[in-house]
């Protein structure tokens, strides 16, 4: 009773394969890596399964994610770095700010 629903390309020789299936009499989602060389063709070991019991919960789960969190530049590993440093800075400098409000205050 197994029935695919579809597979996106990962790279050259590797699709990830979604599918309804049944394994040890249960019937589940199954999301798995099908792979394809010279040294082997079929399923990798990675992947999960969703029960059928938790089908609805993780759908729900998919559906609330807003595609717009897909449109923000992802940070690469250089920009991320820059960005910790500008957050430092910008902490530094809120604190430079309390301590300067802290002596004038003190100075009254």
């Amino acid at each position: 009773m197994d029935k695919d629903i579809g597979k996106i390309k990962k790279n050259e020789t590797t699709d990830i394969v979604i599918r309804v299936d049944e394994y040890k009499g249960k019937k589940g989602l199954t999301i798995r890596e099908f792979v394809t060389s010279d040294r082997y063709t079929g399923f990798s070991k990675a992947g999960t399964r969703i029960p059928a019991e938790n089908f609805f919960e993780f759908r729900e789960m998919i559906n609330s994610i807003d595609s717009n969190e897909f449109q923000k530049e992802i940070p690469v590993f250089g920009d991320m770095e820059k960005s910790k440093k500008k957050e430092k800075k910008e902490e530094v400098e809120i604190n430079e700010e309390e301590i300067d409000e802290e002596e004038s205050n003190e100075e009254i």
